[in-house]
């Protein structure tokens, strides 16, 4: 009898084991079941990924560098011929893109912190990527004036229908009030042609010493910006201080109002008005307090998860989890906190022509993660 007894409670222990190891990965949000995959490990803080047209992922590191993933999930040695790149502070490797002709030109898009003389700044680079390796590269856009600082740095890339390039640039944290400034390029989203040059139809470009690429202004950080499948338009996001969070849908020439209105505080506790049309700026269509300081961001248009489709997905880097915000038009209406928990921070989230979704883990032990079907 004490064999019988002894070898059930054998079986129940191996069984709990077994299921603790089978469902950990296993997660529901309000309306779908899925589970996580570990896609590709072995990277470092890895901060942006695009999909190339054969399934291989682009992948930036902040420490410095760029890879390629292959549809197994094979990590490349990194890819050769980048430009000095300023690694420190919240400075790196950051945003990456794929020309929209890249079948036939194999031209890529990044962005990265520079330094010069000391102080750094986001700039852009083109080049074509031919086995591993960068050639003809040309930095095409760079933040005027550099700081000091060496956190807010931006800096998402986007193409839009039209085939200009956006791109996401941070205030530099301690040059705030700078976003009011059209004079330069701290606080701002801007708006160049593929080869660097200005669009004659940006909202400044005729206007006095004001900074012929930019788009928009009075924005903080933004780390997420996504193209909206349907309307065309381009999508933000941008860290608020200590709470205020914000998504935006920029529109030319507009003022966002930072560091004169938002919906949270200065790290002091200083107070800080969150009234944005009062004093004649544009209100955000949604916004988080307290923070979830907020990072990477796409809509979501696969048919693996049908019932997904036409959410935004945005990642999270303070509470490490990856929301799902559920729209009617341009208003969020649900926001469901899909994977929560994580112990780790979700830089970026992709998907792939098939569906898939994938999100990055910033860390020094970082991966991509995929969603997967449960």
């Amino acid at each position: 009898m004490k064999k019988i007894v002894s070898f059930l409670l054998l079986a129940f222990g191996a069984f709990l084991i077994y299921s603790f190891f089978l469902q950990k990965n296993d997660y529901k949000d309000e309306i779908v079941a899925f589970k996580l995959e570990d896609f590709a490990t072995g990277l470092e803080h890895p901060w942006s990924m695009a999909f190339l047209p054969d399934g291989r992922i682009l992948v930036s590191e902040r420490v410095g560098r760029l890879r390629t993933i292959s549809k197994k999930g094979k990590v490349s040695p990194p890819i050769t011929g980048l430009p000095a790149i300023h690694d420190y502070g919240q400075g790196g490797a950051l945003g990456v893109a794929i020309d929209p002709d890249f079948k036939s030109n194999n031209v890529i898009y990044f962005s990265f912190s520079e330094s010069i003389e000391g102080n750094s700044g986001t700039a852009v680079a083109k080049a074509k990527l031919e086995d591993n390796a960068l050639k003809d590269l040309q930095i095409i856009f760079r933040q005027e004036p550099k700081t000091s600082s060496n956190n807010h740095f931006g800096s998402r890339l986007v193409f839009a229908n039209d085939g200009n390039l956006f791109i996401t640039l941070g205030e530099k944290f301690s040059h705030s009030k700078e976003s009011q400034n059209i004079s330069n390029h701290l606080g701002k989203l801007v708006r160049i042609n593929s080869d660097g040059t200005i669009p004659k139809d940006n909202p400044f470009v005729n206007k006095q010493n004001a900074k012929p690429q930019i788009w928009s202004f009075g924005h903080r950080n933004m780390q997420g910006a996504a193209l909206h499948p349907t309307t065309g338009k381009l999508w933000t996001h941008e860290h608020g201080p200590k709470g205020g969070d914000e998504i935006n849908i920029p529109i030319a020439g507009k003022n966002y109002g930072w560091p004169n209105a938002s919906y949270g505080s200065h790290y002091s506790m200083i107070p800080i008005k969150d009234d944005h049309l009062g004093q004649g700026y544009e209100e955000p269509i949604h916004y988080w307090t307290p923070s979830i300081a907020p990072s990477g961001m796409m809509f979501y248009t696969g048919d693996i998860f049908p019932k997904w489709k036409g959410s935004l997905f945005v990642g999270s880097l303070a509470q490490t989890h990856l929301a799902r915000l559920e729209l009617d038009g341009n208003k969020v209406i649900n926001e469901y906190r899909m994977v929560r928990n994580l112990d780790y921070r979700v830089r970026d989230v992709a998907q792939d022509k098939e569906g898939y979704i994938y999100f990055l883990v910033d860390s020094s032990e970082g991966k991509i993660v995929r969603i997967l079907p449960k």
